[in-house]
């Protein structure tokens, strides 16, 4: 263990008959920072040998015990193991003034590639309600944008997905506002009203629609009204503004005109109201936060963004996880500490409203969108063992950092982007690693992060919360890269030693593994260990592990 605690071996000697010869032992293929105390056997039969791994790094090495000829010898498999101490203390530091209150969720892009999702899958309500999801992400856009032109409106493709999504979970979608209707902008993209009115009264009869029992009148003189009332509270104000050609100032200037506009139809519910859902990369929070913050006036109840670590299929599993401490992080925090500067957004959550591993996606000629002189490639990242370490470590991550709701982009797609297949309704692995994130956090009423010393942070992130009725999950997530040209690698194995020693007795206690033997169908099965002041897991790849102990 990285502790320092000694660990010893017994070598025993098979002599030859009438051998007496004194023999001395000594340690071949040594790791860096791996010391040894070794008391040879003389001529005897019996010596030990003794490691201390307070200096050396973690993982797995093949040793090798030599007899003072070096004829004679003997190997043995060292691990050296992390070794991470819960304390009875909460990390005041940490989350929302030591509280972790992270929600999960998942999202859908109404369009014609996307509606009949299901009528292909009529079962996959049942999956969708088991993930528990918060205020489910609607994002429609093309032919789900319901508005075609002046004079008519269509829903089909909308409602095809949003009727079964508002009936499951929560029931409390938000419904992004992603773009404005073709006729609405230009052939660059830009508004043709560039007062925004056209487009805040589009956005008011979506309200209308939803949210009233009379819903709106169209310019043809037909009435729109959703078949049941099913209102909509959370409501999004455009998509990614920074890359959608409204520029800072622009998109202030269009949310203060369309978020009055909307309160004033007469809603069921009281609206709120997600702003900036920023494409979150090099430095846009810095460039398009401060001018938002300075300058809305009409109210805010959640600012989002998006993270991918990688628009690039050929970065490494090394490039993609070093951003969600370079970037990810970093960009909650300014956005925490810029809200601070406008009163009325001082205490407004930060939400990120679209994650996964890899933004990027092929364009009509099958190339890269991101990189237009490549081929596209399916990342499997985001589907295989590799997400199980990659997704537990950004959920740590962001609510350590205050972020409040972690979103998945997106729901029914492929191996790249799916929880499940678009096709089939078959759950990828993927599924269940946001399934248990929000089964073991759940959020609200959120738990207590518990301070927990680490003797090594760079291969496992540990996370350690308790609720309020005193049970403890402890997340070990191994993001161990094997090789640094390591593209949807295996990961290294890594175990780690948990020391629970100061928080009290436990009744039981469980545990469960997500990682590359799991079967994303079945997904995984929680068994039953045993309670001890120190408990050892030991993850064989990238993988996340939960333990779950219970007074």
């Amino acid at each position: 263990m990285q502790d320092g605690t000694l660990v010893s071996v017994d070598v025993t000697l098979v002599r030859p008959a009438g051998n007496t010869n004194s023999v001395t032992l000594s340690v071949a293929a040594l790791p860096t920072g791996i010391i040894t105390q070794i008391t040879s056997p003389g001529t005897g039969n019996a010596g030990k040998v003794s490691f201390n791994a307070q200096a050396a790094a973690a993982g797995t090495y093949s040793i090798t015990v030599n007899g003072t000829d070096g004829a004679t010898s003997a190997s043995l498999t060292l691990v050296v193991a992390i070794v991470t101490t819960v304390q009875n203390a909460v990390n005041m530091t940490a989350g929302v003034s030591g509280r972790l209150q992270e929600f999960m969720s998942t999202s859908f892009q109404p369009a014609e590639w996307d509606f009949n999702f299901f009528t292909l899958n009529p079962g996959a309500t049942l999956p969708l309600n088991n993930l528990n999801s918060q205020h489910i992400r609607l994002q429609p856009v093309s032919a789900g944008t319901p508005q075609k032109d002046a004079n008519n409106w269509d829903f089909t493709d909308l409602d095809a997905i949003l009727n079964p999504v508002i009936s499951v979970a929560d029931q409390s979608p938000e419904l992004q506002i992603a773009v404005a209707p073709a006729f609405m902008r230009n052939s660059d993209g830009t508004f043709v009203d560039p007062t925004y009115a056209q487009f805040a009264q589009y956005c008011a009869n979506l309200v209308k629609y939803y949210n009233t029992t009379t819903g709106f009148i169209d310019a043809s003189g037909f009435t729109h009204v959703h078949t049941t009332l099913t209102p909509i509270k959370w409501w999004g104000i455009f998509n990614e503004p920074n890359i959608n050609n409204l520029p800072k100032a622009e998109y202030v200037k269009m949310y203060n005109v369309v978020v009055p506009v909307m309160q004033q139809v007469n809603s069921v519910v009281p609206l709120k109201f997600v702003a900036v859902e920023l494409a979150d990369f090099g430095s846009e929070p810095q460039n398009y936060l401060p001018p938002f913050v300075s300058g809305v006036t009409a109210p805010v109840n959640a600012v989002a963004t998006h993270y991918y670590s990688s628009c690039n299929q050929s970065d490494t599993d090394s490039s993609l996880f070093s951003q969600i401490s370079g970037t990810f992080v970093p960009h909650v925090k300014f956005i925490y500490s810029a809200l601070q500067n406008n009163q009325a957004l001082a205490n407004i959550p930060v939400w990120v409203t679209e994650n996964n591993v890899n933004a990027d996606f092929g364009n009509a000629q099958g190339n890269s969108t991101c990189n237009p002189t490549q081929k596209f490639v399916t990342d499997q990242r985001g589907t295989s063992a590799f997400f199980a370490a990659w997704r537990p470590y950004v959920f740590s991550q962001l609510g350590q950092a205050g972020n409040q709701a972690l979103y998945h982009w997106d729901f029914d797609a492929d191996r790249q982007y799916g929880e499940l297949d678009f096709n089939t309704g078959k759950t990828y692995l993927s599924y269940w690693v946001d399934y248990y994130l929000a089964r073991y956090f759940p959020s609200p009423p959120g738990s207590n992060i518990l301070t927990v010393n680490t003797t090594e942070t760079t291969t496992m992130e540990i996370l350690a919360t308790q609720n309020d009725a005193g049970q403890v999950v402890i997340m070990a997530a191994n993001r161990a890269v094997h090789s640094p040209s390591d593209n949807n690698g295996p990961g290294d194995p890594r175990t780690v030693v948990v020391d629970i020693s100061s928080l009290g007795a436990f009744s039981s206690a469980t545990q469960l593994t997500i990682d590359a033997a799991t079967d994303p169908m079945t997904g995984p099965a929680s068994a039953a260990v045993t309670v001890a002041p120190r408990m050892t897991v030991t993850l064989n790849g990238y993988g996340v592990t939960f333990l779950e102990l219970k007074r």
